[in-house]
């Protein structure tokens, strides 16, 4: 119980994002996960080409 209270009253300190600052942020973690994707998507469809390439001789 003691434990709990504890974590309430931290929580009460912590500054938290406004409106604005958190669709900032979120709208940049999603557009470097599109970005990181769409890297991995291409790295993989080189890698894929090349081994068919290899394995094809």
């Amino acid at each position: 119980m003691k434990f709990l209270k504890s974590v309430f009253q931290e929580m009460k300190l912590v500054t938290w994002p406004t409106g604005k600052e958190l669709a900032r942020l979120t709208g940049t973690v999603v557009s470097n996960v599109i970005a990181f994707a769409l890297f991995f998507a291409v790295v993989d469809a080189g890698i894929t080409a090349l081994v068919h390439l290899l394995l094809s001789f």
